[in-house]
C-alpha cells in the first residue's frame, strides 16, 4: 500500500486544507503517498506539516482564455506522466475537466472526480448562462463516463441532474454528503448574549444569498426587530459574482449588517452565534453549515440542492425559497423573538450532525471508492 500514490487536482490551496485536508490525513494513515497539485497561495505550510507533498500550479479558477487553457492541460498531461500517480481526485469543475483530459492522455487509469453542482453557473440564470451550461456539458459527457472512474456527488439532486442528462452512468455514482466537519472541533457552547446574533458564513457572493440577507436585516431592523446581523467571509476576486469590497463596507458603514471578513477562528466565531443562515441559490453541501450544525446552531437556509442536505424543516431549521428576503426575514423574526425554539432546533442540529457529517465518515466512504478502483 506504501508505494500506492494519490494526486489531488484543486485550484487553490486554501479550499484543500478547509475541505479536504482531513480526507487527505486519513489517507495518509491509510499508507497511501498523497500529493496535491494546487495555485499555493498561503496554506503550503499546513499541508506539508500534514504529510502532504505539495506541487505548485500556474492557473486560476476563472478569467484565463482558450491558449491558457491548452497550456494548463498540456502541462497537467506532464505532471501525471512525471509523477505517475496510482489515481488521481479531481475537486471542482475546472480540475475534473482538466484533469480527466490529462489524465486520459497521460494513461493513468483510476480517476476519481469530486462534483458539487454546476458550480456559480447552478445558481445563475439567463441565455449567457445557458449556453456557458451546455458548453460544459459536452466536455463533462466527454470525460466523466470512462472505464476506472468514479464521480463523486455530495447530494442526490446533482447526482440525479448529471445522471439524467446522460453525463454519467449511475454505476459510476457515489454519494458522499459533503466535506464532513470536525466534530471535535466544533461543539455547542451555550448561548448568552441578550441580542441574537445571525450569522452568515461564507464567501461574499451574490449566489450565496448576501444580498438577500442584507434585505431581510435592514426590514427586520425597520420593525424594531432587535439582533445582529454579521457577514462572515472574504471577497473572492477570481469570482465574477463576488460582492465589490465598496458595497460591503458600505453595507458594515450603515449598521443594517456587520461584516467580520475572514475568519480564521471559525468555532470562536460560530460560539458567539445564535443563528445560521445561508441563503444560497444552489450548494453541492455546504461545509459552513455542517460547521453550524456541529456547533449546534439552528439554520436557516433555502430550499435548494446542497442546503436542504443540511436541514429538516421545523426541526433543526428552516428552509425557505431562494431569493426571496421577505421569506427569509420571516423565519428569522421567528427565531429571533423565540429563544427556546432556538435552543431545541440547535440540539438537533448537533445530532443530525453527529449521526450523518462527521469528517471521519466521509473519509470512510472516499477511502472505500479508492480501494474499489485501486483493486
Amino acid at each position: 500500500m506504501a508505494s500506492r500514490t494519490i494526486l489531488f487536482l484543486v485550484t487553490e490551496d486554501w479550499y484543500f486544507a478547509s475541505h479536504r485536508l482531513p480526507l487527505a490525513t486519513a489517507a495518509l494513515s491509510a499508507g497511501y503517498r498523497v500529493i496535491v497539485a494546487t495555485r499555493v497561495q498561503r496554506h503550503e505550510a499546513v499541508l506539508r506539516k500534514a504529510g502532504c507533498e505539495v506541487i505548485h500550479l500556474r492557473w486560476r479558477r476563472s478569467g484565463d482564455g482558450a491558449l491558457d487553457h491548452a497550456r494548463a492541460i498540456a502541462s497537467l498531461i506532464a505532471l501525471y506522466r512525471k509523477v505517475r500517480p496510482d489515481l488521481v481526485h479531481h475537486v471542482a469543475l475546472k480540475p475534473v475537466v482538466f484533469g480527466s483530459l490529462a489524465a486520459r492522455a497521460a494513461g493513468i487509469k483510476a480517476v476519481v472526480n469530486a462534483v458539487a453542482g454546476m458550480g456559480n453557473l447552478g445558481g445563475a440564470s439567463g441565455w449567457a448562462a445557458k449556453v456557458l451550461r451546455g458548453g460544459l456539458n459536452l466536455a463533462l459527457r466527454s470525460v466523466l463516463d470512462g472505464e476506472g472512474t468514479r464521480v463523486i456527488f455530495q447530494n442526490p439532486d446533482d447526482r440525479e441532474e448529471f445522471v439524467r442528462a446522460g453525463l454519467v452512468k449511475p454505476s459510476r455514482t457515489v454519494l458522499v454528503r459533503g466535506s464532513g466537519v470536525d466534530l471535535r472541533l466544533f461543539q455547542p457552547t451555550a448561548r448568552t448574549a441578550a441580542v441574537p446574533v445571525i450569522l452568515l458564513p461564507g464567501r461574499m457572493l451574490g449566489t450565496k444569498g448576501v444580498r438577500e440577507f442584507v434585505m431581510a436585516a435592514a426590514q427586520l431592523q425597520s420593525e424594531n426587530v432587535q439582533a445582529r446581523f454579521i457577514l462572515m467571509g472574504d471577497r473572492d476576486p477570481d469570482n465574477t459574482d463576488s460582492i465589490p469590497d465598496e458595497q460591503l463596507r458600505s453595507w458594515n458603514t450603515s449598521g443594517v449588517v456587520e461584516w467580520w471578513g475572514f475568519r480564521e477562528d471559525v468555532p470562536a466565531a460560530l460560539a458567539q452565534v445564535d443563528i445560521a443562515c445561508l441563503p444560497s441559490y444552489r450548494e453541492g453541501t455546504p461545509k459552513s453549515l455542517l460547521e453550524a450544525a456541529a456547533a449546534g446552531l439552528p439554520i436557516v437556509t433555502t430550499d435548494v440542492p446542497g442546503c436542504r442536505e443540511v436541514v429538516r424543516q421545523g426541526d433543526n431549521g428552516f428552509l425557505v425559497p431562494a431569493r426571496d428576503a421577505g421569506a427569509l426575514a420571516e423565519v428569522l423574526r421567528t427565531l429571533i423573538t423565540d429563544r427556546s425554539l432556538r435552543e431545541r432546533m440547535g440540539s438537533r442540529s448537533r445530532a443530525i450532525a453527529e449521526a450523518e457529517f462527521s469528517d471521519q465518515a466521509v473519509a470512510t466512504a472516499t477511502l472505500a471508492v479508492y480501494r474499489d478502483l485501486l483493486g
